[in-house]
């Protein structure tokens, strides 16, 4: 905002407080969610002009005008608009606008998004892309720099690369709030100059920097990444985690998105150690499309946290003040009060939130879960929709596990294993039996073959390792697109025949998800662009990714989002064992290990 502006709209302000000049909105007898004093106020009017609250107290009607809007709360709440602090929109396969289509409704009017995903596919004009869209939105659209593309250099071939250069560039860019996450936290603590220059960068220009810290290990690694600057995560998940960052003077963020439930464990650090709840925050980190149509966004994010002993006033406002303070915007949102943006939901139950009435930037964006304006039309350039590039057609050959060993001989592997619900994996070592001169999937053990196929380059490369933890049951191959961070195509399975025909069918289509059992394509959800986002609404996307859940059923995975287990399975940041286009990387100790030990 100019200057100009700004003293137009302090003006304005103060002249409808004072009632010589009349409110665009007025919100009349309402329940007031205080977050800034932890309290709730009845009867209370709020008053907006040009987007902003002039006034918030027990009688407005010296602001209404024959121009103004009235809306009758009868005693609803009136919240501040739900924040997500730490999100990356990507994860929705669905573009900014389509995933604010499917949240706002919901009471979220504020998002803090870091598109590291498409910053691995297409670099700096990726991240422009998103940034471009964010601000042409009728809620807030925050977007984070990306810090790690790649994640983890020498370990993974990305499709593009970043560094401080570009850090430096894109913190000049209007809309930009910080730096995103800082996933390679060995290379911060073992002070690599790239990753330490950007975050100096960042910190030079005023802006926060995000934190992303998933090892257990709380000694001095962890000490040697607080003092590089990082200053939240949301990687913790136990309550030792949350604590321990908290006491070092960082946020810690507690996420409940699709597939990562780290709220029940942290949250005691609330409820039963008494730490103060203002230096925690709730976010999603990655949320899936059919969560989002389904259950929710922040407001479930809300509902959950209350159901695990959070008292509804500092659940809101782990997810409003917080947020906003943590971003250093508690002048322009976070809270209902004079000079903030008009972000107000009303509610009838803070315990069962759900919201009724949506008002964003001061206008009325949401009434019954039904849109009120209209939303923009985006075009995407071609570009955006060429990222999947493979040499020629794979054959079933292409997805064999090699050995030197003797047929019926042992041989140790070191398999991947998946927790269901968290981000981290079991570093496992299981006997597996040679044959052929190949290691097969075994389904009596639950041992499914994993293959990550470059697609940025056309290499034709395909590097394969074992996987336990899915629960397939039959013949039967998943493929996606989506493989945080540097988003190769990942294909897990148990037949080499269908992993073949599900790597063909994502090449096809240009980037999504697939399933197939026995050579037959049983679910799909096309994501063009990039290979990670659809621009259909969600609601069809949720539908399609359906689709690719219900097809994990029927190959017999109970797990929970497995979709989304298996999109960080080749993310080489988290701990223990991940794979990725380069081979088998072992991330505590950030090494490459041969699958198998013959």
């Amino acid at each position: 905002m100019t200057s100009h502006n700004a003293s137009k709209l302090t003006y304005a302000l103060v002249d409808v407080a004072m009632g010589r000049a009349h409110a665009d909105l007025v919100i009349r007898d309402g329940k007031w969610v205080s977050v800034q004093s932890g309290e709730i106020v009845p009867h209370t009017d709020i008053a907006i002009v040009n987007g902003h609250i002039a006034f918030v107290g027990s009688d407005a009607s010296h602001t209404i005008g024959e121009k103004t809007r009235v809306i009758e709360a009868k005693g609803r709440y009136l919240v501040p608009g739900l924040i997500d602090a730490h999100m990356h929109v990507e994860s929705g396969m669905v573009t900014v606008t389509e995933f604010v289509r499917a949240v706002a409704v919901r009471g979220t009017t504020g998002m803090f998004i870091d598109p590291h995903e498409i910053a691995n596919v297409f670099g700096l004009k990726g991240v422009k892309l998103m940034a471009d869209e964010a601000a042409k939105q009728p809620i807030h659209v925050w977007v984070q720099m990306p810090s790690c593309v790649p994640s983890s250099p020498g370990f993974e071939t990305p499709g593009a690369s970043l560094g401080p250069k570009e850090v430096a560039e894109a913190m000049t860019w209007k809309g930009i709030i910080g730096l995103g996450e800082m996933m390679n936290f060995p290379a911060v603590y073992m002070g690599d100059k790239k990753m330490l220059d950007e975050m100096t960068i960042t910190h030079a220009a005023g802006k926060t920097i995000g934190g992303h810290y998933p090892s257990p290990d709380l000694g001095l690694p962890f000490h040697g990444y607080v003092a590089g600057g990082a200053e939240d995560d949301h990687e913790g998940t136990r309550v030792e985690d949350a604590v321990a960052r908290v006491r070092q003077g960082m946020k810690a963020m507690l996420r409940y998105g699709s597939a990562w439930h780290d709220v029940a464990t942290q949250v005691k650090a609330i409820t039963e150690k008494k730490l103060d709840s203002r230096r925690f925050i709730l976010c999603t980190d990655d949320s899936h499309a059919a969560t989002l149509v389904q259950e929710g966004h922040m407001d479930r994010v809300l509902r959950h946290a209350i159901s695990e002993g959070l008292n509804p006033m500092t659940a809101i406002q782990m997810m409003t003040i917080n947020s906003a303070e943590h971003f250093g915007l508690t002048k322009e949102m976070g809270m209902i009060a004079p000079g903030r943006w008009g972000d107000v939901v009303l509610v009838n139950d803070l315990m069962n939130f759900k919201a009724d009435v949506v008002i964003a930037k001061g206008q009325v964006i949401a009434e019954a879960g039904e849109w009120q304006v209209e939303l923009p039309v985006v075009k995407y350039p071609k570009w955006a929709s060429k990222s999947v590039h493979l040499k020629k057609n794979l054959k079933a050959a292409d997805f064999a596990l090699r050995t030197r060993a003797t047929d019926g001989s042992e041989v140790e592997a070191h398999v991947i294993g998946v927790i269901e619900n968290q981000a981290p994996t079991r570093h496992l070592k299981m006997k597996v039996t040679a044959e052929g001169g190949e290691v097969k999937s075994d389904l009596k053990r639950d041992i499914a073959k994993i293959a990550v196929v470059e697609r940025h380059r056309a290499t034709g490369k395909v590097t394969v390792g074992l996987v336990n933890g899915f629960e397939f049951t039959r013949k039967c191959a998943i493929g996606s697109t989506v493989v945080h961070d540097s988003h190769h195509m990942i294909v897990v399975g148990t037949d080499d025949e269908s992993m073949a025909v599900a790597a063909n069918e994502l090449a096809k289509c240009g980037g999504g998800q697939v399933v197939v059992i026995n050579g037959e394509v049983v679910g799909l959800v096309e994501l063009q662009i990039a290979g990670l986002m659809s621009n259909e609404h969600a609601d069809i996307v949720a539908e399609k990714a359906t689709s690719v859940l219900d097809g994990f059923k029927a190959c017999g995975s109970e797990l929970n989002n497995p979709n989304m287990q298996l999109s960080l399975l080749g993310l080489v940041v988290i701990p223990e064992l991940r794979i990725s286009d380069m081979g088998l990387v072992e991330v505590t100790n950030l090494d490459f290990i041969s699958v198998l030990d013959d």
